[in-house]
């Protein structure tokens, strides 16, 4: 099905599909990451890590590890636990991953934390070393899990001041009036990220100047909170983060091996380089936590909605704040008038978990997407007229209008492209034979929502007489094209080819951006990009309209192919315009969404979190979405095959759809494991499959005919320019939409997310 124009510019290169200025370097190897790069006199560490939940240490034997050849050092809490302060978490106005210090003393708070760093001359004899540093240990008692005993539960409202449990109406009164009622309990497993450049670090010093190269997604909290971890000014040390071989949440701010890292470095006198295990970046970075969801749903005999109650549970470790929050988004989703939440963490012995791409509605819409699909059967109505029953264009909570609410539009573009008319109702009567034998057919949807976010940006635009453009930020290449989508921006605001735009990203010593998160990048730098294109606009304009364009209105000029127009048909080349400015133009812009909390770019600067999300003003802003899964589940042996996903998106203005297709159709694709194979298995507080031969991830076997549909969302409220980033709009909703599906080819409803062959026979 072709998509619907977008409201572009024609003439222009925005919302026109554009292969990424940095595809052939990745393709071809050329690219350069973190791990690539080769510091003159580089000696290589290796990371020690605990095997116990909790306890003590109470001694080591070093004596093996000291003999290796090229053996340089081995550092442990006794070399650096007075060199490291304590760091705050990001997400609690400090500046970490975790707020754990790093070889800090002699406790283990979880499995897999480090407990020494090796080095040597080579990468092989630093893992050869560590591989034979023996540690005593006094193990205690923990609690590994939900039931365990030991865990703490605690409210939401109580560990965060800044979180508000959703509510609105009688939930019990409203229970009680809906005569079709469901009630059900769902669960989602750990998760982790497992990107395929690992989490690595390099550390160099010249004299008292420090600088790191290290994959991350936000340079300048690495660099405060480094300087506050090792008493030195943040002035003095340069992150450097090339482009990222995926993170998807992970590599979140400043991690626990850097400074480690960097103190080796200063003692040694040398730089030092860290490439951890695919085991210990498990234990070493963040994860997505397990999550439990209770959800009961009220309705009346004709589909509308009476009562929605949803609590939800999620781990966290004993010593941050951090835990996921969901039900600001599955309170505000469908028009009820009496809605109850309620969110709790439970605090365990075990690192602390942190973003993963859609980070609360992943798992919180799985498990309302599930219950509204319960409900449609209970009622006997197919599941989008149970939704449009209930679609509203305000929020049910506060009564906010949605900046644009085209849900339904989502859902009847997809269900058109996904053919959804040829479904059978009836549970099971969908079948296929094939030479494998009989197949179970089930067709599934569920909506896929993500609140609109923005940051503020800092960025240098300039603009030589010869026509070429520079744009520079500290803000991250993640992989999602953003140096393209710059380039894209600048070639049509400043009339240069798109070849003549050069893009600087990833370093500290370039003015300061945020995290990249929160599918914000595009809705926080192309605003910051279209304000300094215009600042450069201006004075060029304004000195053409004093010289060989005098009398003209400088408001009135354009740039485009090279050239000053002026509306009576004069122009001027633009090496010309830009002479008049004495050579070169440019500017520093600084962008500061609307409504946002005052001292925002300062934050930004300093390294802390600045995001605004879609509900800071009259309207709320989200993201829409519809997604469709058609799945096999085999008659005999119960293997589930997805044949076929088809994801109908809203997001505001599409620049590039291109790069949009793609990130869409990975995240759905991401989907599929996140409902099928997804699941880090714990025991005995342990990770027990930590490594790609048994972490099941989806690849291309897996993936099957995937659409991506992009459906018009002209939002004239939500921006100026209309964005409103679909990052992460991708993997939303696919696992209820799987779920679903499965329960329509074979009547078995599993509440227990990642779905397996042997759940159903």
């Amino acid at each position: 099905m072709p998509d619907a124009p977008q409201t572009i510019d024609p003439d222009g290169r925005l919302g026109h599909p554009q292969v990424r200025i940095d595809g052939r370097a990745k393709v071809t190897g050329a690219t350069r990451y973190a791990s690539d790069i080769a510091l003159p006199g580089v000696a290589h560490a290796a990371l020690v890590t605990s095997p116990i939940v909790r306890g003590r240490i109470l001694g080591f034997d070093l004596d093996a590890a000291r003999a290796m050849p090229g053996l340089l050092g081995i550092f442990t809490h006794r070399d650096f636990a007075d060199a490291i302060r304590p760091v705050a978490h990001l997400m609690a106005g400090g500046y970490a991953n975790t707020s754990h210090r790093p070889l800090g003393s002699d406790r283990i708070a979880y499995a897999g934390q480090i407990v020494a760093l090796v080095v040597a001359e080579t990468s092989e004899a630093a893992h050869a070393a560590a591989g034979v540093v023996r540690v005593r240990y006094a193990p205690e008692p923990f609690a590994g899990g939900f039931d365990a005993p030991g865990a703490e539960a605690v409210r939401l409202a109580d560990l965060k001041s800044d979180h508000a449990d959703p509510r609105v109406g009688d939930d019990a009164a409203g229970f009680a009036a809906g005569p079709v009622r469901i009630e059900a309990r769902y669960e989602t497993p750990i998760q982790h990220h497992n990107p395929m450049e690992l989490f690595t670090t390099a550390c160099a010093w010249e004299g008292g100047r420090l600088t790191v190269h290290e994959p991350t997604r936000y340079v300048e909290a690495v660099r405060h909170g480094l300087a506050a971890q090792l008493g030195m000014a943040a002035a003095d040390i340069r992150v450097v983060s090339g482009p990222l071989g995926g993170h998807f949440g992970s590599k979140l701010a400043l991690s626990q091996h850097t400074a480690p890292v960097a103190l080796a470095a200063r003692r040694l006198g040398r730089p030092v380089s860290l490439v951890p295990t695919r085991k210990q970046c498990f234990t070493i970075a963040n994860y997505r936590p397990e999550s439990r969801h209770h959800l009961r749903l009220a309705a009346t005999r004709d589909g509308r909605f009476t009562a929605l109650v949803h609590e939800a549970e999620v781990t966290t470790s004993r010593f941050d704040p951090f835990a996921m929050e969901g039900t600001d988004v599955t309170a505000r989703l469908y028009a009820c008038p009496a809605i109850r939440t309620e969110e709790r963490a439970v605090r365990i012995d075990r690192n602390t978990p942190g973003p993963m791409r859609a980070p609360p509605e992943v798992p919180y819409l799985f498990a309302l997407e599930s219950a509204v699909d319960e409900m449609a059967e209970a009622l006997g109505l197919d599941p989008i007229e149970l939704r449009r029953r209930n679609d509203t264009d305000r929020e049910p909570i506060a009564g906010k209008p949605f900046s644009s609410r085209p849900l339904m539009a989502c859902f009847d573009a997809g269900a058109r492209a996904f053919d959804w008319a040829r479904r059978v109702p009836e549970v099971g009567a969908m079948r296929i034979e094939t030479g494998e034998g009989a197949w179970r057919v089930g067709l599934g949807c569920a909506a896929a929502v993500r609140p609109v976010k923005t940051g503020p940006a800092t960025m240098r635009v300039s603009l030589d007489a010869e026509g070429g453009a520079r744009v520079e930020t500290a803000h991250h290449e993640i992989g999602n094209g953003i140096a393209t989508l710059l380039a894209m921006g600048a070639s049509e605001w400043l009339g240069v080819p798109i070849e003549r735009v050069a893009v600087g990203l990833g370093d500290t010593a370039l003015p300061a951006a945020g995290l990249s998160g929160g599918s914000a990048t595009t809705t926080s730098l192309m605003h910051t990009l279209h304000l300094g294109c215009g600042q450069v606009r201006a004075r060029l304009a304004a000195a053409a309209a004093t010289g060989p364009l005098q009398g003209v209105d400088p408001a009135s000029l354009r740039l485009a192919e090279g050239r000053l127009h002026a509306p009576d048909g004069r122009s001027l080349p633009l090496a010309e315009a830009v002479a008049l400015c004495g050579g070169t133009v440019e500017t520093l812009a600084e962008f500061v969404p609307e409504g946002a909390k005052p001292g925002a770019l300062d934050a930004v600067r300093a390294g802390r979190i600045a995001l605004g999300t879609g509900g800071m003003g009259e309207t709320l802003s989200w993201g829409f979405g519809a997604q469709f899964a058609e799945v096999h589940v085999h008659a005999e042996t119960g293997v589930i095959r997805v044949a076929r996903l088809t994801g109908a998106f809203a997001a505001g203005r599409v620049l590039n759809p291109l790069t949009a297709r793609s990130q869409l159709t990975g995240g759905m694709i991401w989907g599929i494991g996140s409902a099928l194979l997804e699941e880090s298995v714990l025991d005995r507080g342990r990770y027990r499959n930590d490594d790609l031969a048994e972490y099941l991830v989806a690849t291309a076997a897996d993936a099957p005919r995937i659409e991506a549909v992009l459906v018009p969302d002209a939002d004239t409220a939500v921006n100026p320019l209309g964005l409103k980033g679909l990052g992460e709009l991708g993997i939303i909703g696919v696992n209820a939409a799987i779920a679903n599906a499965v329960h329509h080819a074979t009547g078995r409803r599993l509440r227990r997310l990642p779905i397996r062959a042997e759940a159903l026979l």
